[in-house]
């Protein structure tokens, strides 16, 4: 178990040192492996498709001019996702656009075309009003709970992504999960005074 981990350390090691030191194979690798978790990170903070994929590649070409500058204090995934937020918010301001939290539900991702059960319809449905309850929360209350809940990301990462304290980071995970049960609370009441 020891020896798989170090193992794995050492191929991270060395995979790194491939990047840094301009390896095209590895960095073809690297845009492979993380591609698709930049994209997701431009399409939440709204930009369309389209414009999700230009700032993906841009955040790839400042990751590869920055990647001499990453020092393995954050994993390598949630450095990235710092670039790509970075990129995306400066892609909003420069257009001034509005922004607004994209947030697809699960049930987009899988594809699966075989009926499902009651549960899973009701499961997928509720999660759906979820996070269209997300996207009603101010700017970065939704991306710190996006971060935490959606991408699994640890409070220290969120800092790291948002350029945020800690405590700050508290605050907008509290404040966004009690707006979220005002909103949700109100939405299922209505949703039971309605089926009266």
């Amino acid at each position: 178990m020891v020896e798989k981990i170090w193992q794995r350390q050492q191929k991270k090691k060395k995979w790194l040192q491939l990047l840094r030191g301009g390896d095209h194979q590895a960095f073809a690798e690297f845009i492979e492996k993380y591609k698709e978790t930049v994209f997701l990170c431009c399409r939440r903070l709204g930009l369309k498709e389209d414009e999700a994929e230009d700032v993906a590649s841009e955040t790839f070409m400042a990751a590869f001019k920055g990647i001499g500058r990453y020092r393995g204090r954050a994993e390598l995934s949630t450095w990235l996702w710092t670039i790509a937020y970075r990129q995306g918010i400066n892609y909003l301001r420069k257009n001034r656009k509005q922004w607004q939290l994209e947030v697809e539900p699960d049930e987009q991702v899988g594809g699966s075309k075989e009926p499902e059960p009651a549960a899973a319809i009701q499961d997928r449905e509720t999660e759906k009003i979820v996070w269209e309850a997300v996207e009603r929360l101010p700017r970065l209350w939704a991306m710190a709970v996006v971060l935490y809940y959606r991408e699994e990301k640890s409070i220290v990462d969120i800092t790291k992504i948002m350029q945020i304290k800690e405590n700050t980071v508290k605050t907008y995970l509290f404040r966004g999960r009690d707006k979220l049960k005002q909103i949700l609370t109100a939405a299922f009441q209505e949703d039971i005074d309605g089926g009266r």
